[in-house]
């Protein structure tokens, strides 16, 4: 089993969570910002993606920096960039949607994302796996679908040689 020797060189469990659970991502045009943001992440060489899933309320990737970026960066600006894109919509198209995620903060007035997301680094390839079955099995868990091969938003098809269908991912057992 593939062991990783430094923090720089392992995978990541990341999960980030709309603010309080709010189902801000069930439209698929929110989705579908993530994608895009993670397309860039990917094609501007900051990280390597091995997988993911876009839920409701909240997203697991699994993903690793590149020696370009440090993934504290990254993670940031991936934040910020796709909260700035969905206040833009809401702002234009759902003002009454945005009232629910004021806060009024010093450095803020609106807050999509929970502070503080949930970062795992991955040590060996047997977790790695095991974290990219959770994720690929929660859109099953949460009743979104019968089988994980069936959620559009989730990286499960390309792990059963189905397809990219967004062109981005890396498999997880390429690296061993």
């Amino acid at each position: 089993m593939k062991k990783f020797n430094h923090i720089d060189e392992c995978p990541q469990f990341y999960t980030a969570t709309i603010l309080g659970w709010k189902k801000l991502l069930k439209p698929e045009k929110y989705k579908i910002i993530i994608i895009q943001s993670l397309q860039y992440l990917v094609q501007e060489k900051r990280v390597i993606l091995y997988g993911y899933v876009i839920m409701d309320n909240h997203i697991h990737l699994i993903w690793e920096p590149t020696k370009l970026y440090s993934l504290k960066h990254t993670q940031l600006s991936f934040m910020k960039f796709t909260a700035q894109k969905i206040k833009r919509d809401l702002e234009i198209n759902h003002p009454k949607v945005l009232s629910n995620f004021l806060v009024e903060l010093k450095d803020r007035t609106y807050q999509f994302w929970q502070r503080n997301p949930l970062c795992v680094d991955l040590y060996n390839i047997k977790i790695s796996i095991e974290k990219l079955k959770y994720i690929h099995n929660n859109p099953v868990k949460a009743g979104l679908c019968k089988t994980p091969l069936e959620y559009k938003f989730s990286s499960a098809k390309f792990y059963n040689d189905l397809n990219d269908e967004f062109n981005f991912l890396t498999r997880l057992d390429d690296n061993l």
